[in-house]
């Protein structure tokens, strides 16, 4: 079983679609924390850090996605914790995804993503190794 800390960095006041998220990556047989609204990308990697997370799935509707996700990836590196996978969502440009993705963002799922692409995303890259091990 996966641990998946699901997150709302940021001053974004909606956060249905990570709710969703979050139940349907539950559902699916992993541990998910989800931190709720408005937590700094400090707070995010404090979580994954303390809950021992696999993977960290954000949730970004604000357009400070360029920012939000390199401050997360920079602090994990920082707190030596870059083996936990980060990956995200919400209202991300194309042209952003790539940019993401060379900074070490694993996954983006742009809008209209459903959940069982997400769900199917765990399971096919991560799922085994931890079955396995």
């Amino acid at each position: 079983m996966l641990r998946i800390v699901v997150a709302k960095p940021g001053l974004d006041g909606h956060d249905r679609g990570a709710k969703v998220v979050a139940r349907a990556l539950r559902d699916a047989g992993h541990e998910v924390i989800y931190t709720g609204l408005h937590q700094t990308p400090e707070q995010i990697v404090e979580t994954a850090i303390q809950e021992d997370a696999d993977l960290v799935g954000l949730s970004v509707l604000s357009g400070a996605h360029m920012t939000l996700f390199r401050k997360i990836i920079d602090l994990l590196a920082e707190r030596d914790a870059s083996d936990i996978v980060v990956f995200g969502g919400g209202i991300v440009p194309e042209e952003d995804v790539a940019p993401l993705q060379e900074i070490g963002v694993a996954k983006i799922f742009t809008p209209g993503a459903t959940t069982g692409e997400i769900t199917g995303w765990v399971a096919e890259h991560f799922s085994e190794e931890k079955t396995s091990s």
